[in-house]
């Protein structure tokens, strides 16, 4: 029974190890409307620039939507692909490219625990801290990564 514990304690000190290596950035307080209507209104602009239909969602960093466009015409996939994309990367603390990254690896595993594992989910930073996500959907993955990233520009 006494060693059934310690290799318990052990494997659990050994997960422990492992998140503190991966040292992602703390979370802050939650993204603002203003905020969210800011990054959103960048990435529009870029993505009407280049005249690609999309969807954009931010959420906080929670992952719960907090604002939401779609372009005329976005195909209707894109749709809950952008949220997914936003709470993957306000959740998870990283850009959905990474995530992408590990799975064209080999580690399909990622695929389980992120709903939106292609390029184009930004986390939203202030300070340091996660306060959200952007998501976008519509295009390419980089093309919607483009757009992510002008929208946080923006803020």
């Amino acid at each position: 029974m006494f060693v059934r514990k310690l290799m318990l304690g052990l494997a659990l000190a050994g997960f422990a190890s492992l998140a503190a290596a991966q040292d992602r950035p703390p979370y802050g307080p939650d993204i603002r409307i203003d905020q969210a209507k800011r990054i959103a209104a960048g990435a529009l602009a870029e993505a009407m620039r280049n005249k690609w239909r999309v969807a954009i969602a931010i959420v906080d960093n929670h992952g719960f939507l907090v604002y939401y466009e779609k372009m005329d015409d976005t195909q209707t996939g894109s749709v809950q692909i952008a949220i997914d994309k936003a709470k993957t990367a306000s959740m998870l603390r990283r850009p959905t490219k990474a995530i992408e990254d590990g799975i064209s690896k080999g580690r399909v595993a990622l695929m389980s625990i992120a709903p939106g594992p292609l390029e184009g989910g930004i986390p939203v930073m202030a300070d340091g801290r996660v306060i959200g996500g952007i998501g976008v959907s519509g295009v390419n993955s980089d093309q919607d990564a483009q757009i992510a990233q002008a929208g946080l520009k923006a803020m």
